[in-house]
């Protein structure tokens, strides 16, 4: 079997779940995995037509909905692909930010950093906003749970930092 991709892997996960169309692997994401591996439209529905074509996963049109619409299940080819995936070690530990990014080379204009810090600690309250909203919703048990609170706890932590480091740039900078 080639190569999955990343989006390849939300997917069959998403459907270890249940049978989702296109439209509903979008909207969980949007609101679970969004957080630390995002997915956009454009590379869900070509990625469900590859998973179908290598046999991982098998469409039915969806009735009733009033929409035209496609349900996606995993087949055990595609289980079998996922739990293969889930026993490997993690490759890809990456993040992006470009507020860390223009922290990093702030020394071109350094009146700028606790600018990038102040909206990094706001991203970061947006977010802990919603990540408890979701906890509150009660709806992440067992392992999303688990990373719910991953997601939780280090928003908490980056605010405070955030915080702490603006306080720092902001007291040496009225020394200069």
């Amino acid at each position: 079997m080639e190569e999955l991709s990343p989006t390849a892997y939300v997917i069959l996960g998403m459907l270890s779940w249940r049978p989702m169309s296109g439209y509903d692997i979008k909207a969980i994401v949007d609101h679970s995995t969004r957080f630390f591996w995002a997915t956009s439209y454009g590379q869900i529905y070509p990625e469900l037509h590859r998973l179908a074509e290598a046999g991982l996963v098998e469409g039915e049109p969806e009735t009733g909905s009033g929409r035209r619409r496609t349900a996606y299940t995993l087949t055990a080819t595609g289980r079998e692909a996922l739990r293969h995936w889930l026993a490997q070690e993690p490759r890809t530990f990456e993040q992006r930010d470009e507020g860390l990014l223009k922290l990093f080379f702030s020394a071109a204009a350094p009146a700028t950093a606790a600018a990038t810090l102040d909206a990094k600690r706001a991203d970061h309250e947006r977010k802990l906003k919603r990540l408890r909203e979701v906890e509150a919703g009660g709806k992440a048990e067992g392992f999303a749970e688990l990373v719910l609170r991953y997601g939780i706890e280090s928003s908490e932590w980056i605010v405070d930092w955030c915080e702490r480091e603006a306080a720092r740039l902001r007291r040496a900078e009225a020394r200069r």
